[in-house]
């Protein structure tokens, strides 16, 4: 450890303090409510969705990537450092701080329809990165970090994402029984339904099998799905109670769009790859050739390089600032803002990400995780 330290020393963390910009995206509706109150122009209640579309992907653009990695030596202690962990407890108190206040400036503040849906879904924005953050926070074992996870997806009303993704998506993914794996050839439209209802399952079975081996009932106290579900119930209450009924479509509204950045990102993170099924009938172990992966230094900032996917699956507790750019795994052609927009509009989609899976399996499809229904024609169509 002292070697590590002695390294660290001398390396210099070039983004050290640009992963605050994490937390500052969560600040969004307050920016979207303070400019349109003080200008009078609508278009700012519609700020989140701006930023994250309009303004992220011009500057992932501009400023391009960085492949760069940390010395091995040193990630020990990098993982180590204090400051790093305290920069994702800051994003979940402003996701709080952000979360109050565009619930105080809706129960209090007559908006136009149009206002109040551009104001919700600039919460969503914000409360949907957030996932984001209890994602970072929730594949960590420490016993505070996973239940602050649980508070950070309490706004968007995801809690049963902490049980799926840890234990069903990390197992699953990038094969067909993967509810958050798309599929070549699956739209994004059609995926969604498929992960939302498919990711709720997974984590109450898993949950109910987890409970059963203790002897327990699903319906206890124990079951983290409900904890997390309740967290979200006195929340929404409390908002309720104090700002009245006109909150109500809000909390839905924001909750909904926040989910969905959340699910637009599963789909492409796995498009199209699979995993090879062993004679066992297990499947290999995930590699990095599994994940879709990105270097747009903007987005890694604003995600804490979710972008650098493939690592992350195969060191799922390691901390964000010691992710690794990996030469062998596939490679989006731009960030994720840019790619959600194109996920949104399925002819495109297929067009540009089509050809990088046929070109990625070497025009050989069958490993490639297959729409069920266009599989057998796929594979007619690319042979190897």
């Amino acid at each position: 450890m002292a070697t590590s330290q002695a390294a660290l020393a001398r390396w210099v963390d070039g983004k050290r303090y640009w992963w605050l910009l994490g937390a500052l995206t969560i600040t969004l509706p307050l920016h979207a409510a303070n400019l349109a109150l003080h200008t009078g122009w609508h278009i700012f209640w519609w700020f989140g969705p701006i930023f994250v579309f309009g303004i992220i992907p011009v500057l992932d653009y501009l400023i391009g990537d960085d492949p760069g990695n940390p010395p091995e030596d040193i990630v020990p202690a990098l993982e180590k450092e204090r400051y790093y962990r305290r920069v994702v407890y800051l994003a979940t108190f402003i996701e709080y701080v952000s979360f109050f206040g565009a619930l105080w400036i809706v129960g209090t503040h007559a908006l136009a329809w149009y206002d109040y849906l551009g104001f919700a879904l600039s919460l969503g924005a914000a409360t949907g990165v957030s996932i984001n953050t209890a994602h970072e926070l929730g594949h960590k074992t420490d016993r505070f970090e996973r239940w602050l996870a649980r508070i950070t997806l309490a706004p968007v009303a995801y809690g049963h994402f902490f049980v799926e993704h840890n234990r069903g998506h990390h197992v699953r993914v990038a094969t067909p029984p993967d509810p958050a794996s798309a599929r070549y050839g699956e739209s994004f439209w059609a995926f969604l339904p498929r992960t939302v209802l498919g990711s709720i399952a997974s984590a109450w079975r898993l949950e109910k099998h987890r409970l059963a081996r203790l002897g327990k009932s699903p319906w206890t106290w124990r079951n983290e799905i409900l904890h997390s579900w309740a967290m979200t119930v006195v929340l929404w209450g409390a908002m309720i109670a104090l700002f009245g009924k006109a909150v109500i479509p809000f909390l839905l509204i924001q909750a909904v769009y926040g989910a969905s950045l959340l699910e637009v990102v599963n789909y492409l993170e796995h498009y199209g790859l699979g995993r090879k099924q062993l004679a066992s009938g297990r499947y290999e172990r995930c590699q990095p050739q599994h994940s879709w992966n990105s270097n747009r230094i903007v987005t890694n900032l604003f995600l804490y390089q979710l972008q650098r996917h493939a690592d992350h699956h195969a060191n799922p507790t390691r901390s964000y600032q010691a992710l690794r750019h990996f030469d062998g795994a596939p490679q989006l052609p731009s960030g994720y803002a840019t790619m959600i927009m194109l996920a949104y509009v399925p002819p495109l989609w297929f067009r540009v990400m089509n050809p990088r899976v046929v070109k990625h399996y070497r025009g050989n499809m069958a490993q490639s995780n297959i729409r069920p229904a266009i599989r057998e024609r796929v594979l007619a169509q690319f042979v190897g």
